[in-house]
């Protein structure tokens, strides 16, 4: 039967000449002309309707035709004796599509076939493509538009990375760390190297080193490293993972194929997919995690035990050692873990009290230095030099004071650079960044700057500087003093900041001890006025001698150098005691401007070198700071 004699048969159905049930065998007639006969036989399996199609029952069998040209999407359940002719209605229709299809199908293919024949052979390539373009499949003209689209606008650059641009190359710009450098790759140059955590602030070079660090250390034919070690950086402040070890970027994970789902083809027969983190990845080489100290402390705990075993362990429910479908490198990681023999390198700007101590027993540690004006000037016109433009006299000198940074003053310079760029209207060689440049973005940067002392060359009686530390960065402490005698003798009253803490407030009460012993005098007998200027809170007793010995000034009337900063904590028997952070209170103390400094003699192995433009002097009792400060 034709598609003709189909559509004629199938008006007769339409206009209610024909019986119900000769309605029907006509409906199956003209689906099995519609359908080929593998469809017609696979879709009558795939939906069970032998039975309905078998049965004597006329709402069964249109059932049964309905959900075979509907493929399931049209009835649901077999219709009622009262519904059967709407229901031979909707399976009408569907038949009257699947004619109209089958007739624009074989209208298509004609056309097809007459423009092959009539085009040379050259263009049948074109005929074929237009054909598929008609059809609807993964690929069309608007995906294709939108993949081209997508790949134009990956070709065009518009910006380039300065920092990465300006970022150091050598050794030699990375500035003020010699001995941290030196320290850095004497731990790397073994058979054995070790494991390293870098202390210092930010902006330093850190980063930096230990990536050159690698790069110097391949050079040596008895290192483990070679051309594959891989250097492998990750930040502790975005590293992300779930306990639950659905994901893990730093140490790998098992992709199940009922949670997550690993790739299709495993995911439909239930095997699951091992996943190497960053750790595998860095096998052979070394892994830099920089702010190590904001890591997850179970995930450093993990990583410890990684640092331990060299290998990466990987299990799942899902697993089956004996299905032999597995792929055999699922099998080889499920078997064998992963490999993760790395040197760790960690970066912190945090003290080396709080880093886990099981992580810090692990690792050797090294200290980055804070960078002096001079280091950031220097930083900032070899930047200049990368950018091949000139400086007007007091730009790098000016930035030094606004930053102890050095990735920071490199940002004020290129921040600079554009605002000059844009002031010329055009780019040109050799440009010159001017201060008044340098000065417009300081002000729209809200820049402040770190004010070196004005009154060092002076002296003054109960005024003295103190030295403390926050983080590694060194700063100075503003000390005053006031003594007047009392209204009665006897009953003085010590005030002081009740913000400056209560370390600091017995440092006060010692040095009570102290002066009455040095001075014969009772402080009881006066009202005696300490302040720390600016209301700072001091953490811990280093301010011990500084405020002593504001005291005694105060109290004898002897004025104290203005070019000296003091710490160190005081006994009851006038002794100074060794305090922390001696190398970062030296530099901050260079930044403004100190020319002396004086610390607990118990601290002088901690005396940084390079020191020439300062002077360091250790003292074992108050009365040697009383023989040097006071005039």
């Amino acid at each position: 039967m034709n598609s003709y004699d189909d559509a004629s048969l199938l008006q007769d159905i339409i206009s209610g000449t024909l019986s119900l049930e000769s309605q029907i065998e006509a409906l199956f007639s003209i689906t099995k002309n519609v359908l080929d006969k593998g469809a017609f036989r696979a879709r009558t399996v795939r939906f069970k309707l032998d039975k309905f199609i078998q049965s004597s029952n006329l709402c069964d069998k249109v059932f049964a035709l309905n959900t075979i040209l509907a493929e399931g999407k049209d009835l649901k359940v077999t219709p009622k004796e009262e519904e059967l002719q709407k229901a031979i209605n909707r399976t009408v229709r569907l038949i009257s599509n699947e004619l109209a299809k089958r007739y624009v199908q074989n209208k298509i293919e004609s056309q097809v076939e007459q423009s092959i024949m009539e085009k040379q052979e050259k263009y049948i390539d074109e005929v074929r493509l237009s054909v598929i373009n008609k059809q609807k499949g993964s690929e069309n003209k608007k995906t294709i538009s939108k993949l081209n689209n997508l790949i134009e606008l990956d070709s065009r650059i518009t910006s380039k990375n300065i920092m990465s641009f300006l970022r150091p190359t050598d050794f030699n710009q990375v500035v003020g760390q010699e001995r941290a450098i030196r320290s850095l790759i004497s731990k790397l140059s073994s058979p054995y190297p070790q494991h390293i955590i870098l202390y210092g602030p930010p902006g330093v070079g850190k980063t930096t080193a230990a990536r050159l660090a690698l790069d110097e250390v391949k050079k040596l034919s008895f290192t483990p490293f070679d051309d594959k070690s891989k250097f492998v950086e990750v930040d502790g402040t975005t590293l992300r993972w779930d306990p639950r070890e659905i994901t893990n970027p730093l140490l790998g994970s098992v992709h199940d194929p009922i949670y997550q789902g690993s790739k299709r083809d495993l995911a439909e027969v239930g095997i699951p997919e091992p996943k190497p983190g960053l750790v595998t990845q860095a096998h052979g080489g070394i892994l830099f995690i920089d702010e190590i100290g904001e890591l997850d402390s179970m995930l450093q705990n993990k990583l410890l035990k990684v640092l331990e075993d060299k290998r990466v362990e990987f299990s799942s429910s899902y697993y089956d050692p004996d299905d032999e479908t597995i792929p055999k490198y699922i099998k080889y990681l499920f078997d064998n873990g992963a490999p993760a023999d790395f040197v760790l390198i960690g970066a912190t700007t945090k003290s080396p009290s709080e880093i886990n101590p099981a992580l810090r027993s692990r690792c050797t540690e090294v200290y980055f230095e804070p960078l002096s004006s001079e280091d950031v000037v220097f930083i900032v016109e070899d930047a200049a030099k990368k950018l091949k433009v000139n400086l007007e006299d007091g730009v790098a000198k000016k930035i030094s004071n606004y930053t102890f940074e050095g990735r920071k003053a490199v940002n004020i310079l290129t921040d600079t650079y554009g605002y000059a760029l844009h002031r010329s209207k055009k780019f040109v060689d050799n440009l010159e960044i001017k201060l008044s440049d340098l000065d417009e973005v300081i002000s729209v940067g809200r820049y402040t700057p770190y004010e070196r002392l004005s009154n060092v060359d002076k002296s003054e009686v109960g005024h003295v500087y103190g030295l403390g530390v926050s983080g590694f960065l060194g700063s100075t402490i503003e000390i005053e003093a006031t003594v007047f005698a009392a209204k009665k003798k006897g009953s003085g009253i010590v005030r002081f900041n009740d913000t400056a803490g209560s370390m600091a407030k017995d440092s006060v009460f010692n040095a009570a001890s102290v002066i009455r012993s040095l001075t014969d005098k009772d402080i009881k007998d006066y009202d005696i006025h300490v302040n720390i200027v600016g209301g700072g809170k001091i953490d811990g007793p280093s301010a011990g001698a500084a405020i002593t010995i504001c005291i005694i000034s105060s109290l004898l009337n002897k004025p104290i150098r203005q070019d000296m900063a003091i710490t160190g904590e005081i006994s009851l028997k006038g002794n100074v005691k060794p305090v922390g952070g001696i190398f970062e209170k030296i530099y901050g103390a260079r930044r403004m401007g100190i020319k002396t400094v004086l610390i607990p003699s118990d601290n002088k192995n901690e005396i940084p070198l390079n020191t020439d433009d300062i002077h360091i002097r250790t003292v074992g009792s108050i009365k040697e700071i009383m023989d040097i400060a006071l005039i």
